[in-house]
């Protein structure tokens, strides 16, 4: 193919200096999961075929410390093919063939040894298998260490407001119109279920995302893979990130479709939708707020505007909502990505794996935000919201048991007609005692 020239300083070779040459797209990089994965793929490739008698102990041996060093972040400077690369992800997997096997051969300069980026570093692979087994392990890593943590962070603040907000009555509102009575407390204590149902949802999606590609190669038939090898090196990748790998069941379905990784962002695009529902009900809340409904107060965190002073808006609210809009729109990508299988690979993958990865860290770090800065100080304007509740032309639901439903109407349109409440009317011509009338407006025993 022609001289190619490597800058000097490059731990990489001249397979990823191409690569640079050939994808001068954008400035997107794989992240530091996606690339500690390699790392962590290539050491228990290297120790399992030491194991198998594939190659010197002392090549395996510096092969892990290099890969350890991956792992670790010390050379993510050298991973430096583009994202729109190659739709394999070849350029990547090469890149860190070329930046371990340069680091092991150093290792091992003393002993007149080198280390091929092919023969050595890739043994046993082929980036049919690595690369999706490297999306996996990372997209696995970031939603069980952070991602569900920070979840079950949130479902527990949210019920502690709940809790807080459990003996304040306030209205419901069903198609943005008034409806019958309830409690705060059950408003947010909906929330709180919703983050629940949420991260079950992730976590039922894990399980596919748990089954690892590695030992199928090229097709998925394990060509030039020892027997034995996937099963060993998924158990040592199982040891280290002390998650439940295991094996494909079928190594031709595991490389040719991306359905668990389409499964994984449809589970993160429905907790964007959730908490999209989440924020944008709680900014509707303490709206105002003197002019909006200003049911609940929220953390004072910034000036609201260059030109109205005291201007105050629910802009952690509103972060979040548009992180919520670039989750459902990694989601559409990605689903379009894993449907673009042909025959016995997917030629998506590098673009999935970035956006798959940005969902999860995105989603991360927007959860953490609103629960410790917004959740957290949200303020309940009782007054405010119990006094909506006997100016509510729904309360006239009440009355349907007693006197049935048209005439309950008839209360409700009177009440509207001539800016009374219900009771005031209904004590007028309902023909309910005081004390019947008393007990069934109740708001409190409307709410449960």
């Amino acid at each position: 193919m022609g001289e190619v020239r490597v800058p000097a300083e490059a731990l990489y070779g001249a397979q990823t200096q191409r690569a640079v040459e050939n994808f001068p797209i954008s400035r997107l990089r794989f992240q530091r999961p996606l690339i500690r994965a390699l790392g962590l793929i290539k050491s228990a490739a290297a120790q399992t075929n030491a194991e198998l008698g594939q190659f010197p102990v002392d090549v395996a041996g510096a092969i892990e410390h290099a890969c350890e060093e991956v792992i670790a972040g010390d050379h993510d400077s050298h991973f430096v093919v583009d994202v729109f690369q190659t739709g394999s992800g070849t350029s990547t997997n090469m890149n860190a063939n070329e930046v371990i096997a340069h680091r092991a051969t150093d290792l091992l300069s003393r002993a007149g040894l080198r280390v091929h980026p092919n023969d050595d570093v890739n043994r046993s692979q082929s980036s049919n298998d690595v690369i999706p087994t490297a999306i996996h392990v990372a997209a696995a890593e970031e939603v069980r260490r952070e991602l569900m943590i920070v979840m079950a962070h949130f479902d527990e603040a949210l019920r502690q407001k709940a809790g807080q907000f459990d003996s304040i009555i306030k209205i419901g509102r069903t198609h943005l119109q008034d409806a019958v009575p309830m409690r705060l407390g059950q408003e947010f204590g909906g929330y709180a279920r919703q983050v629940e149902a949420s991260i079950e949802r992730v976590h039922s999606a894990l399980d596919g995302i748990y089954e690892l590609p590695l030992g199928g190669t090229a097709v998925g038939t394990g060509l030039h893979v020892p027997r034995g090898f996937a099963a060993a090196a998924i158990r040592k990748i199982t040891t280290r990130t002390r998650l439940p790998f295991r094996e494909a069941q079928n190594h031709f379905e595991a490389q040719a479709a991306r359905d668990a990784v389409c499964f994984l962002s449809g589970a993160l695009r429905t907790y964007a939708v959730a908490l999209t529902k989440i924020a944008n009900d709680i900014r509707w809340l303490a709206s105002g707020p003197r002019c909006g409904l200003g049911e609940i107060e929220l953390p004072a965190m910034q000036p609201g505007s260059s030109i109205m002073p005291g201007k105050v808006n629910p802009v952690i609210a509103e972060s979040a909502l548009m992180v919520c809009a670039q989750v459902i729109g990694y989601d559409a990508t990605i689903a379009w990505c894993c449907a673009a299988g042909n025959f016995e690979m997917n030629t998506m993958m590098p673009l999935m794996a970035y956006d798959l990865l940005e969902a999860i860290s995105l989603l991360t770090t927007t959860t953490r935000n609103f629960h410790l800065k917004l959740v957290d100080g949200i303020e309940a304007v009782a007054a405010r919201a119990t006094g909506f509740v006997e100016q509510s032309l729904a309360m006239a639901t009440a009355l349907v048991p007693e006197i049935g439903y048209d005439k309950a109407a008839a209360v409700a349109k009177d009440a509207y007609a001539t800016g009374r409440t219900i009771r005031e009317v209904a004590r007028e011509r309902s023909g309910i005692p005081e004390e019947r009338l008393n007990r069934l407006l109740d708001p409190a025993t409307q709410a449960g």
